[in-house]
């Protein structure tokens, strides 16, 4: 099993740079399909516990990410201009909301208000969050910018790890009870200073950014990272499940993969276009 962990995890990263090095819209169609094979897991997750998610919505819902693909960069800015894409996400989020109440209504009583609820979570959960990758890349210089989402979801995860078999001792919380409180404050440690590593080695590419933007951009992720993995926890554990789905053999769905940056995504990209830009 180890074995196949380590090879799958070889793999991902491989396609990850593949990925991260081609094109932004190539990133943008990552991000769909990501949100597609996303939300059907947890639609599938959530059914287990007796809810009925209207699926197709959801499964809608993921198109808006393919027009910030190919119409939110710079190539194409008077389409979608980078100030208005939050706010053509908003009006996304909003139609949803109306479709699925509309259908609430129209559908009576097949589906009631809490089949409707977890169908727009759902969509909040995972096309929305995940959106702000293509957001974060969209952004000048966004290449650089990305991969501080990926080093506060994967690093904090790493570093929490080996810290919590260190030297932990107390239970962080009953959603996860291998983790650790000492381990918890490593990964936000460890997520603070390769942060601020980051930010030195890009300070030769990106001019002006004092490095005590990295150190809260880090510390912001080293929490919110784990906000996101106990989240994710928190749901497989009430549907009876262990993994989200088996897409990488050894590591689970693409949920058990992307949990963490659900919550880091849109805290760097929050942050960057509110006190940086």
């Amino acid at each position: 099993m180890f074995k196949v962990r380590v090879l799958s995890a070889a793999a991902g990263l491989a396609l990850l740079a593949i990925v991260m090095l081609s094109p932004k819209e190539v990133l943008g169609v990552a991000v769909f399909a990501l949100s597609l094979l996303g939300i059907n897991e947890f639609y599938g997750a959530v059914s287990k516990t007796g809810l009925k998610p209207l699926k197709p919505l959801g499964y809608f819902s993921c198109l808006p990410l393919l027009l910030l693909a190919f119409y939110g960069g710079a190539a194409a800015q008077k389409f979608i201009p980078p100030q208005e894409q939050p706010g053509f996400l908003i009006l996304g989020v909003f139609a949803i909301m109306l479709i699925a109440c509309s259908f609430m209504v129209i559908m009576h009583p097949a589906y009631n208000v809490a089949d409707m609820s977890i169908t727009i979570f759902g969509v909040l959960y995972v096309p929305f969050l995940l959106s702000f990758l293509t957001l974060t890349r969209n952004l000048i210089h966004g290449s650089f910018f990305i991969w501080l989402i990926f080093i506060g979801a994967w690093i904090t995860d790493t570093f929490a790890y080996f810290t919590g078999v260190a030297i932990g001792k107390r239970k962080l919380t009953a959603v996860s009870p291998k983790k650790t409180l000492e381990g918890s404050i490593g990964g936000i440690a460890g997520c603070i200073a390769s942060t601020v590593i980051y930010g030195i080695l890009i300070g030769n590419y990106i001019e002006g950014i004092p490095l005590y933007h990295f150190a809260a951009i880090g510390a912001l992720n080293g929490v919110l990272s784990q906000v996101g993995d106990l989240a994710a926890s928190a749901v497989k554990r009430h549907a009876g499940i262990k993994d989200y789905g088996n897409i990488m053999p050894g590591h689970g769905g693409v949920l058990d993969r992307v949990d963490s940056i659900l919550f880091t995504a849109p805290a760097v990209y929050l942050y960057i276009i509110i006190l940086i830009i």
